[in-house]
């Protein structure tokens, strides 16, 4: 990744000091979901942020021992720095905070947010299911299985939706040859999982999926 992020500045070390002294103190993980959701409210990459933080955590710069001497042990005046930051920026709204920038969301934050066929899931959890999918066989793609009941409660979805959406990937995977057209609105949402991820290592997928579950923990 880039050493620099095109919408990164200086004052938002603040906000990460303040995310990396909530408890538990320390380096936040990379999909945690306060990680996530500063990464959304700046629209700036989860992974930037977290390389951030490391520096953060080392002190890296005189600039970053000055601003944690000054603010580290005095969480008040941290919250009020976070406070005027927010404030100031505008930050919360994006048409202000934003003017004048073109904006286009990057393909990361919509991971994040809810899909157009139903407000309660998010593409993030279709990738876990396709992770748990290559790990089952068709006949243990089911409610009763013990795998898709820990899911579905990690997710806090019913497991009929994870087994819908196994279903479908099902249907979406050439090696299982099957023809039948599935009546699911989580048709299209399994179709572009399976397009990013259907061809990929699945212990690559596995070790992202490992780092995504931190968002639902």
């Amino acid at each position: 990744m880039d050493k620099t992020h095109r919408r990164w500045q200086d004052e938002y070390w603040l906000l990460l000091m303040q995310l990396y002294l909530k408890k538990p103190e320390g380096l936040k993980a990379l999909y945690s979901r306060q990680m996530v959701d500063l990464a959304l409210e700046l629209h700036i990459p989860p992974a930037f942020l977290y390389e951030q933080m490391f520096k953060l955590r080392r002190l890296d710069t005189p600039r970053l021992e000055h601003l944690w001497k000054q603010y580290a042990d005095n969480p008040k005046r941290l919250a009020k720095g976070v406070k005027m930051l927010r404030a100031m920026a505008g930050m919360g709204n994006a048409q202000e905070f934003y003017e004048g920038v073109e904006m286009q969301e990057e393909s990361w934050e919509a991971d994040f947010k809810p899909i157009a066929e139903n407000a309660q899931l998010k593409p993030v959890m279709f990738i876990l299911v396709l992770d748990l999918y290559y790990r089952l066989t068709p006949q243990t793609m089911a409610v009763e299985t013990p795998e898709v009941q820990q899911l579905a409660r990690l997710m806090k979805v019913s497991t009929a939706t994870v087994v819908e959406m196994m279903d479908v990937f099902q249907v979406c995977d050439p090696y299982l040859n099957r023809s039948e057209i599935v009546l699911s609105p989580l048709v299209r949402p399994c179709q572009r999982i399976w397009k990013r991820f259907g061809s990929e290592d699945p212990e690559r997928l596995a070790a992202l999926a490992a780092q995504l579950k931190d968002y639902f923990s």
